[in-house]
């Protein structure tokens, strides 16, 4: 049995809907609404990629007031590392789109390689880390295919 709860992967999976939808409307859609869907990917794809970042914040909230961990990840670089996407996606918006989107598709990656050996500070049940890993891999996968295809279309394609 999955401990991910019903609710949380119908949510998890419903937040590809932006991405899947308006990587569609970049290549499909005419002029302007090709352009204004590829900056409103850029925004949804930020705002996802700080989210991503901001759940160690949230990991970590939980554990203050407790015993110091005397680990340094929870101790200090977890706190950084929850910052440094949402900065990175923030800088993304303020260049050329495709060169934004393919920087947030790669900071996607990034993290869920990070996230990957630092979940299990915040997991104490292995089943469940394994779990909300599958749901993040497909997720993370999907959303930066979708950013990269965006970036592509209009760098080669509508070119």
């Amino acid at each position: 049995m999955n401990p991910i709860p019903p609710l949380l992967q119908k949510l998890a999976y419903a937040g590809l809907i932006p991405f899947i939808g308006l990587a569609l409307m970049v290549q499909l859609a005419p002029t302007p609404l090709n352009y204004l869907s590829a900056e409103s990917l850029a925004g949804y794809g930020a705002v996802i990629t700080a989210f991503m970042g901001a759940l160690h914040w949230g990991a970590n909230l939980h554990t203050l007031g407790k015993a110091p961990s005397g680990d340094r990840w929870i101790d200090r670089n977890a706190w950084i590392w929850g910052v440094i996407p949402a900065l990175v996606a923030w800088l993304a918006l303020h260049i050329y789109i495709p060169v934004g989107l393919l920087i947030m598709a790669s900071t996607l990656i990034i993290q869920r390689n990070i996230d990957q050996n630092t979940y299990q500070y915040y997991f104490s049940d292995e089943v469940a880390r394994s779990a909300f890993m599958t749901i993040r891999n497909r997720l993370t996968y999907i959303a930066a295919a979708c950013l990269t295809w965006a970036a592509i279309v209009i760098l080669f394609i509508q070119a």
